[in-house]
């Protein structure tokens, strides 16, 4: 005659599965996220958050700031903005030599 297998192996084999189930999906998800966002930058790499055009690079004292040709706007990365101010001429003296 056959051995039944109790009630808490049943439960026990069950939530393994359960589990094993959850991490596949966690994976999948996640890698997926990630091709999302790589997808995206790739995308929007360089563009103006403002109108979409792509930003053309200028140097303003030897610091490279992002200038967009469609809207004029300047910007700047992290740190930019500090090196400008340090500079002699000042963020707004130097900011006036790209659109003279």
């Amino acid at each position: 005659m056959p051995i039944k297998p109790s009630e808490k192996e049943d439960e026990y084999f069950a939530k393994l599965e359960i589990q094993r189930r959850l991490q596949a999906q966690a994976q999948k998800t996640g890698a997926l996220a990630e091709e999302e966002k790589k997808r995206l930058k790739e995308l929007h790499y360089l563009c103006c958050p403002k109108c979409g055009t792509k930003l053309e690079e200028a140097v303003l004292e030897a610091v490279t700031v992002d200038i967009c040709p469609g809207c004029h706007g300047v910007w700047l990365d992290e740190g930019e903005l500090e090196k400008l101010k340090a500079g002699g001429k000042g963020f707004f003296g130097s900011l006036r030599e790209v659109f003279e």
